[in-house]
Parts: C-alpha cells; structure tokens; sequence
C-alpha cells in the first residue's frame, strides 16, 4: 500500500504531478493509457499556472485556465473531462498538503453547443424516395418502399413504424390492443409516441399508393400479429432492420450521406418548416411535448437560408 506523505514545504509542480501518477498507476492500478491522459492534463495545467504555487491557486484562476482553453478552441467536452482529472488532483494534494480547499470544484465546463439534427436536401430525399420504383417489384422491395415512404411523408420514429397494425385491432377480441395503426379511409396513420401519447398523422399521396401496393401483397404474419410491415420471416419488423434496409437502399441510390430513420423525421421536419413556417404543426405532427424540441428545425431552416443567402446574394461575400 501507499503510504501517506505531507509536504511540509513547497514542492515543485512536476514532484507533486509524478507522486500523484505513481499513485494513480501503482495504488489505484489504472492503466498506462488512462494514467498518459491524466499526465498530459497536469502538463496542460502547469502551463496555464505559468510557474505559480498550485496550493495557492483560487476557484477564479480554475475559470480563468477554463476559459483559456475554450478561447482556444477546445471542445466543451474536452474541457469537462480535464477539470475533471484537475478536480481529482487537487482532492489528492489536499490530503498531502495545506491546500485549503479543492479551487476546481464548482467550476463547469462550458455548456456544450446543441448539435442540430441532420436532414437530407429536398432533391436528395426525392431521389431517395423515387429510386427503384419502375418496373416490378419484389413483395420485399414493396415492403422497404412502403415503410421508406412513410417515415419521411409523416415524419416517425422508427419504433412508431415498427409497432403499426394493418388495423386498429380491438381488445375485446381477444387480441393485444394495437399501440398504432393504419386508417386508409382517413389517409392517416395512429401511433402512440413518447410518454403514450397517441397522434394522429396525415400520409401523403406517395406514401399512401406505396402502402396499397404493400398490402396487396402482404403475407399473412407467421408469429399472428397484425403487424403492417414484415420481416423475411414474416414477423413484425424491428426498428434495427428498417434500420439496415434503409441504409442499404440509400447506398445503391446515391445519397451522399449515411441515411437512417431518423434522417428521414428530420428531413420531413425541416422540408415542412420551410415551406409552412408553422412551428405548432410541426410540434403536433412531430408529437413533441415541448415547443422546445422543435425550435431545433428553426435553426436548422436558417442553416439552409443562411447557405441560399450565400450563395445567390451579390453582397454576401467580402471580395
């Protein structure tokens, strides 16, 4: 075991950093990896004290090196976790020193940015949607074109699409209550969301041509659900196989981004905010809880604003 050790007089920072790391790597028997960061952390810290007494740094001197390093153009994470490994250094030289208290705790991070969802250009949904749709078509690729069309006219996520019924299926019959369904004579389908909020959407015209072409030949299920779409073994579909279908049929279509379900609620997101410019309908279409969520699709619509602006003004670049 380590012995306990208390530094009567003032030590240089590199004494105190290498006796800490010795313990880290043979008390607490951490990695050679994990002890490499710790080690440049400390390295980084004793640059930003620039030779000053560590047991006489303040809480205000922690921000100041936080704020430095942000200034500097280090991620809000990367800073989290180096005042992490300083706040860890600091309890330790308490113990062995007359540092008063620890001047890492209570500073935060910065707050990290909010990334905005990721949506497809208008033409590069549309030529996802459109690819492969001449000529005769498999049951499978059916099934893929019907689900695919869905997810981006009525923008949901993909455990609403995995959990639709044919119909809404009653109860009373003996049968588990559908958690969504399609209702074809409304041109809409029923799901219930997060919290089980239920929500009515509308399908587009695509979409609602795509499914009828699906139901035509749907088998029946192998495992006796109603579930809408299938899997090759006949059984309702899991979120992970949309998933790897979706990915698949965008590859051989071209798009030049990676695609997933939720590229698609994005992309049906954005293209209606652009084009209606109602946020509560999006909001309710969406099934969000909060304005909130769906303020994102507002930053995003002027990302794509920003971008046109750029381009098409004769003033927007500096010559």
């Amino acid at each position: 075991m380590t012995g306990t050790f208390h530094v009567e007089t003032a030590a240089s920072p590199d004494d105190w950093a290498t006796r800490y790391l010795a313990e880290l790597a043979t008390g607490r028997q951490l990695s050679a990896h994990t002890v490499a960061a710790y080690r440049r952390d400390l390295a980084e810290l004793a640059t930003l004290a620039d030779g000053a007494d560590w047991t006489r740094l303040t809480h205000f001197d922690i921000r100041r090196f936080a704020a430095k390093l942000h200034a500097g153009g280090q991620s809000a994470r990367s800073i989290a976790r180096k005042l992490s490994g300083w706040r860890g250094f600091f309890d330790w030289l308490a113990r062995h020193t007359t540092l008063a208290a620890n001047p890492v705790d209570g500073v935060r991070a910065p707050k990290r940015p909010k990334t905005l969802p990721k949506a497809l250009a208008v033409d590069d949904a549309v030529q996802l949607m459109e690819a492969n749709t001449r000529g005769h078509a498999e049951p499978f690729e059916l099934c893929n074109r019907a689900m695919f069309e869905l997810l981006y006219s009525s923008g949901l996520r993909v455990s609403e699409l995995a959990g639709l019924d044919v119909a809404w299926q009653d109860p009373r019959a003996g049968g588990q209550a559908s958690l969504g369904w399609l209702d074809p004579q409304a041109g809409e389908v029923v799901v219930t969301g997060k919290g089980n909020k239920m929500r009515r959407v509308p399908v587009g015209g695509p979409a609602r041509e795509a499914l009828a072409a699906w139901l035509a030949v749907r088998p029946a299920a192998r495992d006796g659900s109603a579930a809408l779409f299938l899997s090759a073994r006949d059984t309702r579909i899991t979120p992970r196989v949309v998933q790897g279908r979706l990915k698949q049929h965008a590859l051989r279509a071209g798009t030049p981004v990676h695609v997933h379900p939720h590229v698609l609620r994005h992309s049906f997101a954005s293209h209606l905010l652009q084009s209606s410019g109602d946020l509560r309908a999006v909001q309710e279409l969406l099934g969000h809880a909060s304005i909130t969520s769906t303020q994102v699709y507002t930053a995003l619509d002027f990302q794509h604003l920003a971008a046109v602006y750029d381009k098409a003004h004769p003033r927007a670049k500096m010559k």
